[in-house]
């Protein structure tokens, strides 16, 4: 019988047959990240699909009849409406609170407005029910016997954090989904400043914007095909421009609806005034990029001192230093 050489190994374990079963596993992440790139979805065609039978319900007049369906129609659940009515119970849901929660759904992205409801009640109830567990956990069960002051601390960190919890996790989105839209609009404007030198009317513009941007800026996107919805069936052009500028937690988005409102007013030529503005973008881009290239230095002081130079002393330093310590070594 005739025994077949093994082949080489390294810690125990085989070369070959690790090396092929790598290869077979970067085969198959190959393929799949193939397969994703070439069966890439829009991500806003389902969110326009939607918007357009919207529009299209809208200009039918469409009138619903049962209770149902006007319940749908303005998103109000029975959770939302008890809950509104225990809050309201305990006189403590005001109208401003509701307006404010409103504003910053709307700023991360949400357009269900009855949620504002629902976040107000969860910031009455994860405090009561996360401290409860806390002081169940540090006082009761004593999972850190010896915390003394620590455990006042603690629970009072785990009340904050949970009555803070979803104004911070709103926050979060937002910020993200607004710097989304900040970094496309100037590409935005360009398209809509070539749109209405070509000839089309504004919410034209805005639908064929929405789907040359739906894919590279989907958040802008999305916002630039609603109002373009709106602009269709809204009887007041200024109210779709107001509510863009509602949505949009930015300046520069502000000044876009403040240039729209006054073309759509006075009959000044649009083309100019948004060439103007996203020249002003552009610049404003840039000098942001400029500012974050101005600070890198500082910013890197801290990681050059704690972690490049002494790695560099023990390079330059290490052979010396070794060759001094032989020499002492061989001298005694």
């Amino acid at each position: 019988m005739i025994n077949t050489p093994a082949g080489p190994t390294l810690l125990g374990f085989d070369v070959i047959f690790v090396g092929s079963i790598l290869a077979g596993v970067a085969a198959m992440a190959v393929m799949f990240a193939v397969y994703t790139a070439v069966t890439i979805k829009d991500p806003m065609s389902k969110r326009v699909k939607a918007l357009n039978s919207r529009r299209e319900e809208l200009k039918a007049g469409i009138v619903t009849a049962t209770a149902k369906k006007r319940q749908s129609l303005v998103r109000k659940t029975d959770t939302t409406e008890k809950v509104k009515g225990a809050l309201g119970s305990m006189k403590v849901l005001q109208d401003s609170q509701i307006a404010e929660m409103q504003q910053k759904l709307a700023w991360a992205g949400f357009r269900n407005k009855e949620l504002a409801v629902l976040l107000i009640g969860a910031r009455m109830v994860l405090p009561i029910v996360f401290g409860g567990l806390a002081f169940v956990l540090l006082y009761l069960v004593e999972i850190y016997p010896d915390w003394q002051m620590k455990r006042v601390f603690a629970l009072g960190l785990v009340t904050f954090l949970a009555y803070k919890g979803p104004e911070l996790y709103l926050k979060n989105i937002a910020t993200k989904r607004t710097d989304a839209i900040r970094k496309g609009l100037p590409d935005a404007l360009d398209l809509l400043v070539i749109c209405a030198e070509a000839g089309l009317t504004v919410d034209a513009a805005f639908n064929r914007v929405a789907k040359e941007l739906g894919r590279a800026y989907p958040e802008l996107g999305d916002e630039f095909a609603l109002t373009a919805i709106e602009l269709s069936f809204l009887n007041e052009r200024k109210k779709a421009f107001d509510n863009l500028a509602y949505r949009v937690n930015l300046e520069a988005v502000k000044g876009v609806v403040t240039t729209m409102v006054q073309t759509e007013r006075y009959g000044t030529p649009l083309a100019s005034a948004l060439r103007v503005l996203s020249a002003e973008f552009r610049n404003e881009r840039m000098m942001r990029a400029e500012e974050k290239a101005a600070r890198l230095p500082a910013i890197m002081t801290v990681p050059l001192i704690m972690f490049i130079l002494p790695v560099l002393f023990i390079v330059i330093l290490g052979p010396a230093a070794c060759s001094i310590a032989d020499a002492f070594s061989g001298g005694l």
